[in-house]
């Protein structure tokens, strides 16, 4: 599985844990969510194809992400000029959160790769103007670590 598609099996996890406050060990103990496409098809997920290895890889990200998650919405909200999190579209928060904890705590990913790779995601599944809030508040953050 490439960087890419790990990263959306994460971003995948990371928002359904928002509408799903299940506790960390039922989230790790069951990676078999169910999304539905525009044409009411459900489709399992993560998909059949994705190997053992690949689905921990997905979890350790995932968790990794929510134990930083109060640190992550408070300097997320810090640099959002006039956006508090309640008031974030669900998409775009989890979003930042994983781009966040990329620009914060992963030091493979060099700080561009991972603000591109969330504007990517923001393009993917966000609303029109997602890219460009995700971009501007990453980049607001990475200003902050230099």
């Amino acid at each position: 599985m490439t960087r890419r598609e790990l990263r959306e099996h994460v971003f995948r996890e990371l928002f359904t844990a928002e509408f799903y406050p299940e506790s960390e060990e039922e989230r790790s103990s069951q990676l078999q969510l169910y999304f539905t496409h525009a044409d009411g098809e459900e489709l399992e997920y993560p998909p059949a194809d994705v190997s053992a290895e690949d689905q921990a890889q997905i979890l350790e990200r995932v968790q990794a992400v929510l134990e930083h998650k109060t640190q992550l919405d408070a300097l997320i909200e810090d640099v959002s000029v006039s956006w508090t999190i309640p008031r974030m579209n669900r998409t775009d928060l989890t979003i930042l959160r994983l781009g966040a904890y990329e620009l914060l705590y992963d030091e493979a990913i060099p700080p561009k790769v991972a603000i591109n790779e969330a504007v990517l995601l923001a393009r993917k599944f966000g609303g029109e103007e997602s890219y460009s809030f995700v971009n501007g508040i990453l980049g607001q953050i990475q200003k902050r670590g230099e």
